[in-house]
């Protein structure tokens, strides 16, 4: 019998003073069996960090067709196309076919190997940005996940500051390729 998803009730309070955003989301994540709670937890910080009344989380690893994170406009254009973790070129290229604009927020120990491997070829991709987390910090994220959680995320001068109840995990994302 397979498994299924692990529903996570969070609400997820944001202050990003870089783009003058307040505001609180109440959100329903379902967390994929074969999900761990460091990428739970970087997916509602990539939520946070393009937080928006339209930004949706999506099916995400229950299929291989769309994002993690997606915002479309009112007329059904992807907007905004938020993957996790080390995709291959291909899917990146689909990806940028296929939105606006593609963030790729990478993590985990092997992130640098694999930026090494598939940065030439992302170059010619203006609508591709590719953001990393360190993997310390990714970690002690991971360490936050309640099924029921309240977050605070601040956002300023693109730094990050991640506290749930007693605990603060402080982000520091690095821009590996900048959108044109």
């Amino acid at each position: 019998m397979a498994q299924k998803a692990t529903i996570y009730k969070v609400e997820l309070s944001v202050s990003d003073m870089d783009r003058h955003y307040y505001e609180t989301h109440k959100l329903t994540v379902a967390k994929h069996p074969s999900e761990t709670d460091e990428r739970l937890m970087v997916r509602i910080l990539a939520f946070a960090l393009n937080a928006d009344e339209t930004l949706e989380m999506t099916k995400g690893l229950s299929v291989d067709d769309e994002p993690d994170i997606w915002q479309k406009s009112l007329s059904g254009e992807l907007e905004l196309w938020v993957a996790l973790g080390l995709p291959s070129e291909k899917i990146i290229r689909q990806s940028c076919g296929k939105a606006d604009k593609v963030i790729v927020y990478s993590y985990g120990r092997t992130a640098g190997s694999w930026w090494d491997k598939i940065k030439n070829g992302t170059a010619r991709f203006d609508n591709l940005q590719i953001m990393n987390f360190s993997g310390s910090t990714t970690s002690e994220l991971g360490t936050m996940a309640n099924r029921t959680m309240k977050l605070q995320v601040n956002i300023q001068d693109g730094e990050v500051m991640v506290s749930a109840d007693d605990s603060i995990v402080y982000v520091t994302p690095v821009k590996w390729k900048d959108a044109a």
